[in-house]
């Protein structure tokens, strides 16, 4: 029988930081455990659908599975559930993202939070969903404190998102709108985004951090990705052909999650990731 443990945490900063929520679910059995921290995607969030049941297998099997919402994806510690804050939203860019996760390690590390969490910060592994896997890998590559690195459907390449033409009417109207498909939503997104990516244009081409790489690799993707192609995977192993490429035949982007997410039990392709998941970190 495994007494599993969720604990919530928000992290504070001063302004013009906000916070960031986030929670490990893990089994209390008094032992150390390897922490999996989740990097959700573009319009993602940690309690998006069924994250919630794939935070609780891993911690099953063994590990500490940290899911976080970034501090400006939209997400307020009063509503984990939908993105309501569309001007945070508005605000943010790669280089906060990445910040976030740097937050998030600093405050386990802090007061020690590790041990009480059960979690050994020597064994720090990513798993990086759509947009997030692009921002795992480049974080992987800036930081020895993670020793693997897993993504599911993600992005190859951040600078292909945009044609000349929508970055000319972006620059002169200051922001342009994302529709949620979902709720019917529009997200703005401000121009400082395009901004924040030029001066750290080098710094986000996925192809040079991929390049830079050493940990163990694991790329998950779906054939029939209506979102990230499953060219991406291909791309990304010709670049670092030593990592793992695990292929889910008809799978869609978020394998067959939904939201909300009323079911018990995974579907059958995300079943499949996490499993080849969960795996692979093993190994």
């Amino acid at each position: 029988m495994h007494q599993l443990t969720k604990k919530e945490l928000l992290i504070s900063g001063q302004s013009p930081l906000k916070p960031i929520t986030a929670d490990i679910t893990f089994n209390d059995n008094n032992q150390l455990k390897p922490l999996v921290i989740f990097i959700h995607g573009f319009k993602g969030f940690k309690d998006w659908g069924p994250w919630p049941i794939v935070a609780n297998k891993f911690a099953v099997e063994g590990f500490c599975f940290c899911k976080l919402n970034f501090s400006f994806n939209g997400i307020t510690p009063n509503n984990l559930s939908e993105i309501t804050d569309l001007e945070a939203f508005g605000y943010n860019n790669f280089s906060k993202e990445l910040d976030d996760i740097d937050r998030l390690l600093a405050h386990l590390d802090a007061n020690n939070l590790s041990d009480q969490l059960q979690i050994d910060l020597n064994e720090v592994y990513l798993i990086g969903h759509s947009r997030g896997g692009g921002i795992s890998i480049i974080k992987t590559s800036e930081d020895s404190r993670i020793k693997k690195l897993v993504t599911w459907a993600s992005v190859y390449d951040f600078a292909t998102y945009f044609s000349p033409a929508e970055l000319m009417y972006w620059k002169t109207h200051g922001v342009v709108y994302v529709k949620n498909s979902r709720t019917g939503q529009n997200f703005p997104m401000y121009y400082q985004f395009v901004e924040d990516f030029l001066r750290n244009e080098e710094r986000f081409v996925i192809e040079k951090a991929i390049s830079k790489v050493q940990q163990p690799t694991l790329f998950v993707h779906g054939t029939n990705d209506e979102t990230v192609n499953i060219n991406a995977a291909f791309q990304l192993k010709e670049w670092k052909p030593e990592a793992y490429l695990h292929v889910i035949e008809r799978a869609n982007h978020t394998f067959g999650g939904t939201h909300p997410f009323s079911e018990e039990k995974l579907p059958e392709d995300l079943e499949n990731a996490t499993d080849k998941t969960i795996e692979f970190l093993k190994e």
